[in-house]
């Protein structure tokens, strides 16, 4: 027993699942659900109301079994228990991970290094809640004394993805007087079009950024800063036109915004889980605090599910299990994931981040290079839009894309027969995908000849089906943590930390070294490779002549 590596890919229910997929890569779905009629409700679970059907994909209950007895030797409930315990399971930071902390109800208790971490979980709330009374009830008012009629949440990676997702997704039971924007992009055309038809003296700005450092959130902050007092004059409206969502008093005193409207989270918190702590504030202001006590409540329902559910009856396990199975030893690449409501078309731009920044991981968390597969590639659409772009690359193309499409029983908006419409769509275009059309099908319809290649589908297409009663805020704690728990149940399959992110910060540090080679203003002496080289002098002549 050399290293770490070996140990996974020479296990013996590794090569056991190695084995296994060989024999299943030439098995049909058409067959799987022929050989037993009652495939769907063997193959199919609800947890905390959300049903799910995960019988069209290539696996049986053989494969199931060895996946969970992977699992198990790889010691997942050992480890989901430790996590929720507070264990410091982010082990290159140094860190507890408790993101589930965030939800846990007022009467819990939950100590790390000597401090129950409940209570303040629950005061910063009770803050946010009294402040988006404040502003939701009209009592909260710029400097001049008129009603906040905009607030624009200023933030980058999770502090924006988190908040600007569940206000898309939860926006039919926003307060429609105030208007709720998003900066994001150092790009100053995102701050321009965000800010360009509103009125400094009815703009509330929320400043999202742990450290109040982060280079593109503080140059936003620093924009808006600016766009505001060129109307308001004096930097004492600061104070009533900014809030910070920070654990940098210091940095947040020196902006000019006062530390009683500095909204605070931990550093047990990662930025990509952090939509149910103070970074969630914008989207607490737009639904009020009501119903973003019912969005905790659904995250709740569902960390309580994946930390007691045996792993065969647990969703965020299973459906964790059956993307390993994908990605592992079928090579997948990507997954697909294909709300069918509108309201959630920003819900996969924020898991790409969730599951790629958390698993986009080449080494172990011994830091051995890993020999196998791991996090795959996020991306989708809402239906049906998707079903006229990308879909023909799923039902005919040569990548094998697992998808998880997501439904709902009861629409937010009913209007004529357009639920229905939009609901056979999507239970079609997973029957589309896991069935296909034979060449013997397309030919009984008559299809010429010479179009039957081009006109038959080969199926054998894996899809997942969520389907919940309605998206509440409930519903939509449900799914984001199916979806963190999902990620962390890969993590542990693959041996790595799905809790840090150094890949994002050797571009930062490298873009601090280029800013002053760009803004000089004389040709500085390049130290770069010559392609970066000659880039900025390219820039440099463009830019400044």
């Amino acid at each position: 027993m050399t290293s770490e590596i070996p140990l996974l890919t020479e296990r013996p229910l590794w090569q056991a699942l190695v084995e296994h997929q060989a024999k299943l890569a030439h098995v049909q779905l058409r067959d799987l659900f022929a050989a037993d009629p009652r495939r769907a409700e063997h193959f199919s679970l609800e947890a905390v109301g959300l049903f799910c059907d995960y019988s069209k994909h290539r696996l049986t209950a053989h494969t199931l079994g060895l996946l969970i007895s992977l699992a198990e030797e790889l010691a997942l409930p050992q480890q989901i228990a430790a996590m929720f315990r507070g264990e410091k399971i982010n082990t290159t930071e140094g860190r507890a991970v408790l993101h589930t902390a965030l939800r846990a109800p007022r009467t819990d208790s939950l100590w790390l290094d000597g401090e129950d971490i409940i209570p303040p979980v629950h005061q910063v709330l009770d803050r946010m809640a009294n402040f988006a009374r404040r502003v939701r009830e009209g009592e909260w008012l710029g400097y001049t004394g008129r009603r906040i009629k905009a607030v624009v949440n200023i933030g980058i990676g999770g502090s924006d993805l988190g908040p600007v997702m569940a206000y898309e997704a939860l926006k039919a039971y926003s307060d429609r007087q105030i208007e709720f924007r998003f900066i994001s992009n150092i790009d100053g055309t995102d701050f321009y079009e965000t800010t360009r038809d509103l009125d400094p003296a009815e703009t509330l700005f929320i400043i999202s950024s742990k450290t109040f450092t982060t280079l593109e959130t503080m140059t936003n902050a620093a924009s808006a800063r600016a766009w505001c007092l060129a109307q308001l004059g004096d930097p004492a409206a600061v104070r009533q036109h900014f809030v910070a969502v920070s654990t940098n008093r210091a940095e947040v005193t020196k902006f000019g915004i006062d530390t009683e409207n500095q909204f605070g989270f931990w550093d047990w918190v990662g930025g990509r889980y952090s939509l149910d702590s103070a970074i969630g504030l914008a989207t607490m202001i737009a639904i009020g605090p009501d119903h973003f006590q019912d969005m905790l409540q659904g995250f709740h329902a569902m960390d309580r599910h994946f930390l007691h559910a045996p792993l065969n009856r647990n969703l965020p396990a299973l459906l964790g299990l059956i993307g390993f199975w994908y990605s592992s030893f079928w090579n997948c690449q990507t997954v697909a994931v294909l709300p069918y409501d509108q309201y959630l078309k920003r819900f996969p731009a924020y898991l790409q981040q969730l599951t790629m920044e958390s698993n986009g991981k080449r080494v172990t968390k011994a830091g051995v290079p890993v020999n196998y597969e791991t996090g795959p590639i996020f991306w989708g659409e809402p239906g049906t839009n998707g079903q006229h772009s990308f879909y023909q690359l799923l039902h005919q193309g040569t990548k094998l894309v697992p998808c998880d499409f997501i439904g709902f029983c009861d629409p937010i908006n009913p209007r004529g027969d357009h639920h229905d419409l939009l609901m056979a769509n999507c239970f079609a275009q997973t029957e589309a995908l896991a069935f296909g059309k034979t060449p013997e099908e397309a030919q009984a319809e008559g299809i010429p000849a010479h179009l039957i290649p081009h006109r038959t589908f080969p199926g054998n297409r894996p899809s997942t089906t969520i389907l919940a009663p309605k998206l509440t805020p409930e519903t939509l704690g449900k799914l984001v943590a199916l979806y963190e728990h999902l990620v962390f149940t890969q993590g542990v399959m693959w041996g790595i930390n799905s809790f840090d992110q150094w890949g994002v910060e050797l571009g930062k540090v490298l873009a601090m070294r280029i800013i002053p080679e760009l803004k000089a203003p004389q040709e500085p002496t390049l130290h770069h490779d010559s392609s970066t080289n000659n880039l900025i002098r390219r820039y440099r002549q463009g830019r400044l002549g």
